[in-house]
């Protein structure tokens, strides 16, 4: 299929992304990725054959960033949003990973119905952000399902990777560094274990933005904290750290993880 002819609704686009490697179909007005997604996709590290989960995929980016950059074995994005959900398919298709990443709609709160008990080696999720009543609501439906826990919000997810998960399997999510302290409590709670974790800041000398968490189920307690991602230079532009990301994800493929 011709990169031209991908598009065949005028409200969507088609955009490519680390260097044109893959290219995501999204609204042109609707729910569209952001730089959280490309964070979290180069913090997880997955073992060749490992089966991955992506819950909330959205547009489908994080599971296809990772099937394209590991030979991972299964990789299966959950959507609740039904357009969505058909729309990441579609880019799965057209980058050529279709036999590989599966995308279906589904709802985390009822995790019993996305995949049997210890199905997967890996979960990744980017969920909702923001509480029910903390700020505005976006008028548009679709981007306030992705940025407000209108139909689940991080305990969701985590009961729903708990679920799916083998034992020893690992978590992998990016959260708002403020609300940092509830994902790590509650990670305990569903008896996921934090051991890594790394604040994202914009610039030197500003607060955390994001908590990059990578937990495993029935971990032992031991918490590496790395050091701090800045995304921008003081003065301006991407932090040679953040182009180095960049350049990773775009120069990688198919690689066994550590």
């Amino acid at each position: 299929m011709d990169k031209d002819d991908r598009v065949d609704e005028s409200d969507e686009t088609v955009d490519g992304i680390l260097g044109g490697r893959l290219w995501i179909v999204q609204k042109r007005k609707g729910y569209r990725f952001s730089i959280d997604s490309l964070l979290l996709a180069h913090f997880v590290c997955l073992r060749e054959g490992d089966d991955l989960l992506d819950l909330g995929t959205g547009t489908g980016i994080l599971a296809l960033i990772l099937a394209d950059r590991y030979r991972c074995g299964k990789v299966l994005g959950i959507e609740i949003q039904d357009e969505l959900a058909v729309m990441a398919g579609r880019s799965a298709a057209m980058n050529g990973l279709a036999g590989r990443v599966e995308i279906r709609q589904g709802d985390v709160r009822r995790p019993e119905t996305i995949c049997p008990p210890r199905s997967f080696d890996a979960v990744v999720f980017n969920p909702p952000y923001r509480r029910l009543g903390s700020g505005r609501t976006n008028p548009d439906p679709e981007k306030a399902v992705a940025r407000h826990e209108i139909e689940g919000g991080a305990a969701d997810f985590l009961s729903a990777a708990a679920h799916a998960l083998r034992e020893r399997g690992r978590v992998y999510t990016i959260y708002p560094a403020m609300r940092m302290v509830e994902i790590l409590c509650r990670m305990r709670t569903c008896r996921i274990e934090p051991k890594k974790l790394r604040i994202v800041h914009s610039r030197p000398g500003e607060e955390g933005i994001f908590a990059l968490v990578e937990g495993v189920k029935r971990g032992r307690e031991e918490l590496a904290v790395l050091p701090p991602l800045f995304i921008y230079e003081a003065r301006g532009g991407y932090a040679a750290e953040m182009t180095a990301i960049f350049r990773e994800l775009s120069a990688s493929r198919s690689h066994g993880g550590g």
